[in-house]
């Protein structure tokens, strides 16, 4: 299982279509992490995106669950990288 960090980037246009979806997309990042499969996430550049950090067994493997997210099937992720990651100091366990 490795370690994987999400950027995803919103259009600037859709605040308000993603204000609507916000809580099935939280609902949708819970059930994630309730499974142990995200292990964080949250904004970053003033909600202009977001960060998760995810394990899976391949950068695909992560695509393909995150195409599931309620933001990304309603068409408000302008952009979606996905990195694997090796944490070297500290951790998230």
């Amino acid at each position: 299982m490795g370690t994987f960090a999400v950027i995803y980037t919103y259009g600037t246009d859709t605040e308000a279509e993603r204000d609507a979806i916000r809580p099935q997309h939280k609902d949708f990042l819970a059930g994630l992490h309730d499974t142990g499969r995200l292990r964080i996430s949250g904004p970053v550049d003033s909600g202009a995106g977001a960060l998760l950090v995810l394990e899976g067994e391949s950068a695909a493997e992560v695509i393909s669950v995150l195409d599931d997210d309620p933001f990304r099937k309603n068409d408000l992720i302008a952009d979606r990288s996905v990195r694997e990651w090796t944490i070297v100091f500290g951790g998230l366990r």
